[in-house]
Formats: C-alpha cells, structure tokens, sequence
C-alpha cells in the first residue's frame, strides 16, 4: 500500500498531463481544418464582388473554428495577386493555448496553421 501511496500522485499527474496535451492538440487540428476550409472559399474567391472575397474567407475559418473561442482567433488572408487565376491565397490564423498542471500555468503560446491554395 505505501508504493501505491508513492506512484499515485505521479499517475494523476502524467494523466492531467495527457488530458491538456489532448486539449491543445484538438485546437490545433480546429485551426488547421478551419484554415484549410477557408483556403478552398479563397481558391474560389475570384467569383464574388473584390469586396467581400477577404470576408468571406474570414467567415468560412470562423464558421469552421468548432469550439473554439472567435475573439482569440486571429486570422490573415493574404492574395497578392489580387485573386487572378493562378495566383495564390495564403490564409493563416493563430489560436493562444495554455497548458496547466493543477492549476499551475506550465506553458503558453499560439497554435497557428497556414495553408496557400491556388486560385482557380
């Protein structure tokens, strides 16, 4: 029983562990699908008004951010060649992530993603 004792608080610590390592992990797929499906509206892009083709990228990463906070998003569309064909739309986002241990802040930082599709 005193072994137990011993090993349990490390048990509990390396599965708190896994489990922020699996929340930081899920957010960062959340960032790179949504980039990714925000990518594919810009490849397309050129079809809509010069207006709305930024915005409605925007629109499509923050549609596809599944549960993640919108106003710690930050997200980047860049066409230099003014969406002609052949050009390419880079997109980009950013999402803060903290990992804690028992409420003890271990790490910060950004997950980001990029992706650069083609313009059709």
């Amino acid at each position: 029983m005193a072994e137990f004792t011993l090993v349990l608080p490390l048990l509990v610590l390396l599965l708190f562990g896994i489990l922020q390592f699996g929340i930081v992990f899920n957010q960062y797929l959340a960032v790179t699908d949504s980039v990714r499906a925000g990518a594919r509206v810009g490849s397309v892009a050129r079809f809509l008004p010069p207006g709305e083709r930024k915005q409605a990228v925007i629109d499509k990463v923050e549609e596809s951010a599944v549960d993640l906070d919108l106003a710690k998003l930050e997200i980047t569309v860049d066409a230099p060649g003014n969406w002609a064909p052949g050009s390419d739309v880079t997109v980009q986002a950013q999402y803060p992530y903290t990992i804690k241990l028992l409420g003890i802040g271990l790490k910060e930082g950004f997950v980001s993603s990029s992706t650069t599709e083609r313009v059709e």
